[in-house]
């Protein structure tokens, strides 16, 4: 099946899936320099340094969008920085700079779980309704799993990029001979290979996310959007533990210990899957598969603003949001399939990525994966105050060997 007809999958699924102010204008527009219709929206009296920090991994897809903003528009931007950090960590970095009165962090890139925490700690601008009007037409063109990610996030964050999510496993064939299907087989399989299947700690892992709350679904839990009714995933989850070493802090590792051998299966999503093939983490010939019924539980990423910023750095930082959401720029984050397909906005097909990252997303690519996202529900992670209860849930009943052991 070819890609483009993959992509329009994709969209009639999620349409299937999803049913779904005063902002404050700037006193002159600052001029377009480049990009397709591009014009800023806010106003700054000199170019600025922003500096961003991303704990999503965001900016291998959005690096090249980030490069085009700082050379087409110098007369917003001076420099852009990026910083990693974990997304456990990044509440209390905002939080200290905050009550330092030091706001050196302009911008933010992070997925569901960074943002949970950041909303619970009420470190963020909420930009819609604030600034609705400059962001109604992208709002209006998301994805429906994008714009139901975006509804989620009750307007703290605007999303830039999207993916169907998982849960789904990636293992090697070598080790795992049949596909595992249900979560009794998954259960069963550690039984027999103690050790062997791992998956990361959900309050930093898209994947582990995932798996966390794709089990109430599959194990029929009486409300999947409330992690303390689900009396069924958390036995099960608790009864998986005896037979895993222990959970590593980020899907990263999950997947280097696939590749080299110390586990023959990880939790994993459909970017996942592919990019870390793309990328010669794992081996091409590594399979992944997806559980009979599942529903998909959708991943994104947010840009986000924190409190505290001057004018001219908060403005700045929406006019490069604006930037990563034109079609252009959006297609970039194609990239090598980390978030496949990546793009949150309609229209924007594999064909209009860069060429090598077309060639590599389309070299990867899985049957499975169109039958999985033209044929599996679709749901959105939870909202924030019931996710920072998930985490908090699997930190004390599941969690407790998060560090690796000594060895």
């Amino acid at each position: 099946m070819k890609l483009t007809r993959a992509f329009s999958f994709l969209i009639a699924a999620f349409v299937l899936a999803f049913t779904g102010c005063s902002p404050a204008p700037p006193a002159t527009q600052a001029p377009a320099a480049g990009g397709s219709g591009y014009k800023a929206d806010f106003t700054v009296s000199k170019p600025v340094v922003i500096n961003i920090i991303d704990v999503a991994g965001n900016a291998q897809l959005s690096q090249g969008a980030l490069d085009d903003f700082k050379a087409k528009h110098p007369e917003i931007a001076s420099d852009i920085t990026v910083a990693k950090l974990t997304a456990p960590e990044l509440a209390a970095k905002i939080q200290a700079q905050q009550q330092a009165n030091n706001m050196d962090t302009t911008m933010i890139l992070t997925g569901f779980d960074g943002l949970a925490a950041c909303v619970d700690a009420k470190v963020l601008e909420q930009l819609t309704p604030t600034y609705q009007s400059q962001f109604q037409s992208v709002i209006d063109n998301y994805l429906p799993g994008a714009k139901a990610a975006f509804d989620i996030g009750g307007g703290y964050g605007i999303v830039t990029v999207f993916c169907p999510g998982g849960p789904m496993l990636t293992y090697n064939p070598a080790a795992v001979t049949t596909p595992i299907k249900t979560p009794q087989d998954l259960l069963d399989w550690c039984k027999a290979h103690p050790n062997k299947f791992i998956y990361a700690r959900p309050a930093n892992s898209g994947p582990g996310r995932a798996f966390l709350m794709g089990l109430p679904y599959l194990l029929g839990d009486s409300d999947p959007k409330d992690p303390a009714t689900w009396t069924k995933t958390w036995a099960y989850l608790k009864e998986l533990d005896q037979y895993i070493e222990y959970y590593p802090t980020g899907t990263g590792q999950t997947f280097k210990e696939l590749g080299d051998g110390t586990r023959d299966m990880v939790a994993s999503h459909i970017g996942w899957d592919m990019n870390q093939r793309i990328l010669g983490t794992i081996p091409e010939n590594y399979q992944g598969s997806f559980y009979t019924g599942e529903t998909f539980i959708n991943d994104a990423h947010f840009a986000c603003i924190p409190k505290g910023l001057s004018d001219d750095l908060k403005n700045a930082s929406l006019d490069l949001i604006k930037w990563l959401m034109q079609p252009d720029m959006q297609a970039i984050t194609y990239d090598a399939g980390y978030f496949y397909p990546g793009p949150a906005i309609k229209g924007v097909t594999i064909d209009m990525a860069p060429a090598d990252s077309k060639a590599k997303v389309t070299a990867a690519m899985r049957p499975e994966y169109d039958k999985a996202i033209a044929s599996f529900p679709n749901t959105t992670q939870l909202p924030p105050a019931a996710l920072v209860k998930a985490y908090d849930m699997w930190d004390q009943l599941v969690g407790a060997k998060t560090q690796k052991p000594a060895s």
